[in-house]
């Protein structure tokens, strides 16, 4: 990585201006994406991350707690150059502490493939001045084609007892689109509705079921769909913006193609 020296005000996602001293040595990332998004592009300016960053399997850092509920005292007391957040991850409150305390933050907004890229160079070259990594324009290579011919009502669970679903405006939304998949919740309200048992099958003709958050397996989802495909796949490929998506369009093709 080309690392540059100078002082910076740039504008995150969300549009709010963050002063980054050039280049950053210290980052702290309580997004389990955005960290390995930068394990796996510049590591050493790692100091610290949430207890769900579990990409790499090998990642060395300081633990602060979950994304919805960070150690903020620690974070402080560790003087990173930047704190790294998601608008849909993180809480607001939390964000507000650190910037009262004088820790720049940047909040990145995510709901479009499209927009992970962007959003994921802007990080590189704005926040943390450096190039932006070889695996991002392969992700952006990988997305750049067109989804396939046909269409496919699709629901994609994230828990059980309660039901709850991907739906409207989400990052999960648009990438399944891009595999040509319409999740036939996503005209409700909520981003992640709840939904009955009968709903939840009502007009599907694949059912999309991911490891994580809720860890559905061959013996535990599968039993909702009779008579539906389903498609065990990796929730990482399904839900995180950062490495993944350079691999993530052949492996989630490659499992609904074979979903039976």
């Amino acid at each position: 990585m080309i690392m540059r020296s100078r002082q910076a005000m740039v504008t995150d996602d969300l549009g709010a201006p963050v002063a980054i001293g050039r280049p950053p040595r210290r980052v702290v990332s309580l997004v389990p994406s955005l960290t390995e998004s930068v394990a796996a592009t510049c590591p050493e300016i790692l100091v610290a991350v949430t207890d769900w960053c579990t990409h790499p399997d090998d990642l060395d850092c300081e633990r602060i707690r979950g994304t919805k509920n960070p150690n903020v005292r620690r974070i402080i007391e560790l003087a990173p150059d930047l704190v790294l957040c998601n608008q849909e991850e993180n809480r607001r409150i939390d964000v507000e502490r650190l910037r009262k305390a004088g820790v720049p933050v940047w909040v990145t907004r995510i709901e479009t493939v499209p927009e992970a890229i962007a959003s994921l160079t802007r990080l590189f070259t704005e926040a943390l001045d450096v190039d932006p990594p070889k695996w991002l324009r392969e992700a952006e290579s990988a997305w750049a084609a067109p989804p396939p011919g046909r269409t496919r009502n699709a629901v994609i669970p994230i828990w059980r007892n309660p039901w709850m679903v991907v739906g409207r405006n989400t990052f999960t939304e648009d990438l399944a689109a891009r595999l040509g998949l319409r999740l036939v919740h996503a005209d409700r309200p909520d981003r992640y509705p709840r939904v009955t048992e009968a709903d939840l099958v009502t007009d599907v003709e694949v059912a999309v079921l991911p490891d994580e958050p809720y860890v559905f397996t061959e013996t535990d989802g599968p039993d909702a769909f009779p008579g539906i495909p389903v498609a065990l796949v990796e929730g990482r490929a399904l839900t995180w913006y950062g490495p993944s998506l350079a691999t993530a369009r052949a492996q989630l093709t490659e499992q609904l193609n074979r979903a039976r």
